[in-house]
């Protein structure tokens, strides 16, 4: 059988050109082409500003700075979600207070104001595996106890909320550009994506050692300055990014159709529009059917094995919480194939695989 891989980066003659084009130009940094990229980013958001920088990490990092978070914040997070979701906030002395999710693996927004305390400053909701988190009832939530909302969207980009793009309804939504991701620049890189001026122009001196022109700085800031070949190929890529979501439906679509009664196949709430970024199942005897799979050339993964709230860097240095569906679910998910330019006969040759590990 022919290798089947988890992820798959997309590269043409156009991606090839474009990372020529900023190479010729002689420009390197924070150019025309991040400039453009920007704008580009923005406009398909539904946002009035985006602001790139050299990774999601970085760039919510100096978010965090700009809003003023000091130590002894609590920020609600769910614990099932990549660990640089609350990396910075840690950075900045915060605390976060892990949530439960339910089974669109997403924040369990029921178990919210549970989790509020004196303390609460913000939740930072993750549209995790590119299925939208119920953020009607987080704003609810939020407004009612005067709390900010960042939009967690580095596994969601394209994705959609009651009609509504996903990042363009908080204060900010936040993108990682990682090149497993529905939207890559063959590279590490993110940005913040928002409405507030202010915010996105502090963003810019951050980013870009604190200062607006070349020998004024401001306050004391960072080198996180995106690079210009980077810029030219995510153009290329932003252009493909709704048919390859498209495509990646359609791949879920044929999984959810083939696998039915055999595992527990994502749910799609009727106001969220998925763009899997990945297609996680529930299997019963996980571990042996992933082994099985590799067996015959088939990649997966597993998105997390250790929930957030178990890891050292945190149960070291924050007080220990019990998420009994976290703790559940990472026990039989399996992250099967999925990107932009799979083929039908590529989901067919892994549904084959796994009906027949079951008749066994």
């Amino acid at each position: 059988m022919q290798k089947i891989p988890l992820s798959k980066c997309f590269v043409n003659a156009e991606v090839e050109e474009a990372a020529l084009r900023a190479l010729r130009s002689g420009q390197y940094i924070l150019g025309k082409e991040c400039q453009a990229l920007e704008a580009e980013l923005a406009a398909h958001t539904g946002t009035k500003h985006c602001v790139l920088g050299t990774s999601w990490t970085m760039i919510v990092y100096m978010m965090h700075l700009a809003q003023g978070i000091k130590a002894g914040d609590e920020i609600i997070v769910p614990s099932h979600t990549a660990f640089p979701t609350m990396e910075p906030l840690i950075h900045c002395g915060a605390i976060p207070v892990f949530a439960d999710i339910d089974d669109t693996f997403c924040m369990d927004v029921e178990l919210l104001e549970s989790l509020i305390t004196p303390r609460t400053v913000g939740i930072i909701p993750v549209h995790l595996y590119g299925h939208a988190a119920n953020l009607g009832r987080v704003f609810e939530i939020a407004a009612k106890h005067k709390l900010w909302v960042l939009e967690d969207c580095a596994q969601s980009h394209g994705g959609f909320y009651d009609g509504k793009r996903l990042g363009s309804m908080g204060m900010a939504g936040a993108y990682s550009f990682f090149p497993s991701k529905n939207f890559t620049v063959l590279g590490d890189g993110g940005c913040i994506c928002t409405n507030d001026g202010e915010l996105a122009e502090k963003l810019r001196m951050l980013r870009n050692h604190g200062r607006k022109d070349k020998y004024l700085h401001e306050f004391t800031g960072w080198n996180v300055r995106f690079n210009e070949i980077q810029g030219a190929i995510g153009r290329v890529m932003l252009k493909h990014l709704d048919g390859f979501n498209d495509n990646r439906r359609a791949i879920a679509a044929h999984y959810n159709k083939r696998l039915a009664g055999i595992v527990t196949t994502p749910p799609e709430r009727p106001w969220a529009k998925h763009v899997y970024h990945m297609y996680v199942i529930r299997a019963q005897r996980r571990d042996e059917l992933q082994k099985h799979l590799k067996e015959l050339g088939i990649e997966t993964g597993i998105h997390y094995p250790v929930p957030n709230h178990q890891q050292p860097a945190i149960t070291n240095h924050f007080k220990k919480v019990t998420l009994p569906k976290t703790e559940e679910v990472v026990k039989d998910i399996l992250s099967l194939p999925v990107h932009g330019e799979m083929a039908i006969s590529a989901a067919d040759a892994v549904c084959d695989a796994i009906i027949g590990f079951y008749k066994k």
